[in-house]
């Protein structure tokens, strides 16, 4: 069975720097591309760098975004033609990257909705083995562990979303 396990820290940079330190041992950790890092400001923005592969659906939706902005800008005249444009492009390439996974655990919603501002989180969806992996060399840089099973359901809805 697949589990989801987080570990958050203190401070928005807090966990890059951590994936920044373990990617010098990225032979070793062979789970290194699996990881995501969620960061929320002080001011409560959220950002999330994943090191997974990036599929070309946001690059599709990046382009169809900011064709329908542009034509939509140009209502406003030539630099509403720019600013739809770049408005567009950038909700569209938000909209084409996302994916349509949703997740029936309670505590990948509480996770998300749980996150202080100026924190941040290392996360890794994986089986038994690599999570101790994971959870042997995130230990050091100290921070609360949040983790879980995953379903089935959930583990097949994973995995298509990241082959496509």
């Amino acid at each position: 069975m697949a589990q989801f396990k987080a570990v958050t820290f203190k401070g928005k940079k807090t966990a890059m720097k951590a994936l920044h330190t373990l990617e010098d041992y990225s032979p070793e950790y062979y789970w290194i591309d699996d990881v995501a890092v969620v960061s929320r400001s002080k001011h409560g923005h959220l950002r999330v760098n994943s090191t997974w592969a990036q599929d070309e659906s946001g690059k599709a939706g990046l382009g169809w975004g900011a064709v329908a902005g542009g034509l939509i800008g140009l209502l406003a005249g030539p630099g509403g033609a720019l600013a739809g444009a770049a408005v567009g492009g950038g909700m569209g390439g938000l909209l084409g990257a996302a994916e349509d996974v949703t997740f029936d655990d309670p505590a990948l919603d509480d996770f998300a909705a749980a996150l202080d501002k100026d924190t941040s989180a290392i996360i890794i969806v994986a089986d038994e083995a690599e999570i101790a992996d994971f959870w042997s060399a995130v230990e050091p840089f100290g921070g609360e562990v949040i983790d879980t099973d995953l379903d089935e359901k959930d583990v097949k809805a994973l995995r298509k979303a990241l082959k496509s």
